[in-house]
């Protein structure tokens, strides 16, 4: 993969939460958006304590569905 190609900012942790958390990116991000309208913090607080994400990982998901939402 060039460096032009490479996957850049939350989606670069995307691979890696699937993996561990063996569910697909867009599980998470629906759980995100039926928790809606939450702050960031809330958000990736119920990913951490209701469903055991890392910070990190948790923190990538909300980042990324609240910028892709807000794109509309």
């Amino acid at each position: 993969m060039s460096e032009e190609q490479k996957v850049k900012g939350p989606a670069s942790y995307f691979p890696s939460i699937e993996k561990t958390y063996g569910q697909p990116v867009v599980h998470w991000r629906a759980i995100v958006r039926a928790a809606m309208p939450a702050k960031h913090m809330e958000l990736v607080n119920i990913l951490k304590t209701t469903h055991g994400l890392g910070h990190g990982h948790a923190n990538a998901i909300v980042a990324h569905t609240l910028a892709e939402d807000a794109k509309g």
